[in-house]
């Protein structure tokens, strides 16, 4: 894959889309948080990873019509807040539970006004890189088989977690599901990977995982179930090539 820039890419907060306000990104980070720990025979210094650790934040214009009123509420409870890169299947998506911990504005000489808002990484979960199994946000109008994601060469053996935006739903409600395929003919359902369903007229953020070692097979795909006319959602998928943190 050539290199590409941040154009056309995606910032959502449990199935609420502020991309639009969204004016540039502060840091995408995760990983253990490193300990040094040199001892007297060392020229250097030691480190060791501890806690996994993570967050995600951006600078936002002020919008009163759109990321405010997802923003101002600064709430206790955690959220799952997800960053795509451009929105296709297969491109890369960072997602976290996360708690929002600011919305800081700054009015500039220039009689701009922005905000500040970091979201850091809540409920032992750290910020997880997967791979969108929607072309960003994808529109169902009747219950659908997505198309599948070829992301490995074969089966995977640790396991995966997934986020789920639910954006909007009329009709009845919607229930998106997570299936694998050996060979991308035969399909079956991945086990801890079916979402809550979610009512007409609500919005969503889920985050759901596998056991440690469950097998998941070449072909991923995102499915939905349900009574509705129209569904518009997004699904980030971690397959875990490695055992599981």
């Amino acid at each position: 894959m050539a290199k590409q820039g941040g154009m056309g890419d995606l910032y959502v907060v449990d199935g609420d889309d502020i991309s639009g306000d969204i004016g540039s990104l502060g840091n995408v980070h995760g990983g253990p948080t490193p300990s040094i720990v040199t001892d007297i025979t060392q020229s250097a210094e030691s480190r060791i990873g501890l806690l996994r650790d993570g967050g995600l934040s951006a600078v936002v214009w002020f919008d009163p019509a759109v990321a405010h009123p997802v923003l101002r509420a600064l709430p206790y409870t955690s959220v799952r807040a997800s960053y795509g890169i451009g929105r296709a299947i297969g491109n890369p998506m960072a997602s976290c539970i996360a708690k929002q911990i600011n919305y800081d504005g700054t009015r500039g000489a220039d009689g701009s006004f922005t905000l500040a808002v970091d979201w850091q990484a809540s409920d032992g979960t750290g910020l997880e890189w997967g791979e969108q199994l929607t072309a960003g946000k994808r529109t169902d109008t009747v219950a659908t088989n997505g198309t599948a994601l070829n992301g490995v060469v074969t089966s995977t053996l640790f396991g995966a977690s997934a986020y789920l935006h639910v954006y909007s739903v009329a009709g009845t409600s919607v229930t998106v599901s997570i299936e694998d395929s050996a060979d991308n003919i035969s399909f079956a359902p991945i086990t801890g990977l079916a979402f809550t369903a979610v009512l007409a007229g609500n919005k969503s953020g889920q985050y759901l995982t596998t056991g440690t070692t469950a097998t998941i097979r070449r072909y991923v795909r995102a499915v939905t179930t349900g009574t509705f006319s129209s569904a518009v959602f997004t699904v980030n998928l971690v397959r875990y090539l490695t055992a599981q943190p």
